[in-house]
């Protein structure tokens, strides 16, 4: 196994492991042959793309080449993939999907398994589903039983063109979790325009056809006042947004809050006392989901119902919610949870408790991508998060297939395997973000 920023010769090395588990992932079906990650600074900094490379051949005259990611440490990220899960994968049935997924989380879970490592395994089972889907001519929607639905309801999350994206100057910044760029007066700019002009803006969306928005307006109280204490005016106008958009349009609009998880207990309480009269659909990470008895005393004080939270990752965690009926709603972003394979496990497990599931996108097109292939197949998911922004000015950097939502909807897939393809020119040896790892 070789490792390289470059294009170089490798030697035909597969680090074996002892044990059922591994030597059954070597068995049948193509074999993976490299893994390829790239870091997209320039488009979005805490991205980290992921291509697996097989001996299938091609399929229709199109090389078998299995697309991933995953948001946040990059880096990190990457360093796992070509340094330690690497041992495992080169060599291996590309098929595999399950025996990879388990090894590995196995393996990790030694120590922990819950940070980059997590990450990892969400972007290599992206990519090994889209493999499978590409070697049977399916869409992944097809292979996990589906279709449940014929168009996927969505809503638009107020992000603009500048969330996620690197700060001016600054060559690899990914910014902090859940401080995104506030924005500024312009087209698409739905973070600025959500806080200084709420109603034109929920009126926009209404014409282009979005019954759903959620907006994320106590950001700056929070960076004004911290998450312990939070005064009736600064919550005044921090909501006042929303109090426009239901005077202008009434309940046409479903409204959703985000606090990124920003405030503590009884800053929150007075958070959800304010928005009864706004009738949100959910609120979301008012509260950090680090306590689970906090979250179930915050949902059962709030008298609204609550949604908890992509800032999950793992089954267990989605679990204690569930048991603890701390959650209206359980939002899952499949690249941060284990990937499609985990996160149709959790949103499985919350239709038991009759918690419906929404799936998170605020991070790459291939987490929308992955969500709308469960949406399509499980009857339990209620909603996408769509930033449309993001659709409409970063993701056509980053894949081949445009993303169209059409009367608040997205269809379903109708490539085979994920739906659309990183595009190859991004994954150049002379980008300084770029690695790959062959067999």
């Amino acid at each position: 196994m070789s490792t390289s920023n470059k294009q170089s010769d490798h030697s035909d090395y597969i680090a074996r492991a002892s044990g059922p588990t591994q030597q059954h992932a070597f068995r049948n079906g193509p074999r993976i042959v490299a893994i390829e990650t790239l870091i997209p600074h320039d488009i979005m900094a805490g991205l980290v793309l992921l291509r697996i490379h097989t001996d299938a051949g091609t399929v229709d005259g199109t090389p078998v080449i299995g697309h991933g990611e995953s948001y946040y440490i990059p880096h990190a990220v990457a360093a796992t993939l070509h340094d330690w899960m690497a041992r495992r994968l080169l060599g291996a049935d590309a098929t595999a999907i399950e025996s990879h997924w388990r090894f590995l989380y196995e393996r990790a879970s030694a120590f922990g398994a819950r940070g980059c490592e997590l990450r990892a395994i969400s972007a290599i089972d992206l990519a090994l589903w889209d493999i499978l889907g590409q070697l049977t001519k399916q869409p992944i929607w097809k292979l996990l039983g589906g279709p449940v639905r014929d168009l996927i309801p969505v809503y638009n999350s107020c992000g603009g063109p500048s969330y996620g994206r690197r700060p001016k100057g600054s060559p690899d910044a990914q910014g902090w979790p859940g401080h995104g760029d506030p924005g500024k007066p312009g087209p698409l700019e739905d973070n600025y325009n959500s806080v200084y002009h709420a109603a034109d803006l929920a009126e926009e969306l209404l014409s282009e056809g979005y019954t759903a928005m959620k907006t994320w307006s106590l950001d700056q109280v929070y960076l004004k006042s911290g998450g312990h204490r939070i005064s009736w005016p600064d919550l005044e106008q921090a909501l006042k947004p929303l109090h426009d958009i239901r005077k202008r349009v009434g309940l046409k609009m479903e409204l959703m809050l985000d606090g990124h998880g920003f405030f503590s207990l009884p800053a929150a309480l007075r958070i959800a006392e304010s928005m009864r009269e706004i009738k949100p659909l959910w609120m979301e990470d008012i509260i950090r989901p680090d306590c689970v008895d906090t979250i179930a005393d915050f949902r059962n004080r709030a008298q609204v119902p609550i949604a908890v939270s992509e800032m999950l990752v793992s089954r267990e965690e989605y679990r204690q919610v569930l048991i603890q009926k701390a959650a209206d709603y359980v939002m899952i972003d499949p690249t941060w949870v284990g990937g499609i394979s985990e996160t149709r496990r959790a949103a499985e497990f919350a239709q038991v408790f009759n918690v419906p599931a929404l799936m998170h996108d605020c991070t790459g097109p291939l987490t929308l991508l992955s969500g709308l292939q469960i949406s399509a197949s499980c009857t339990n998911v209620t909603y996408q998060e769509t930033v449309r922004a993001h659709i409409k000015t970063l993701y056509p950097l980053l894949i081949d297939e445009p993303i169209k939502v059409e009367k608040g909807h997205i269809a379903l897939p109708a490539r085979t395997g994920l739906g659309a393809r990183l595009l190859p020119e991004l994954f150049t040896p002379d980008h300084p973000n770029y690695r790959i790892t062959r067999l």
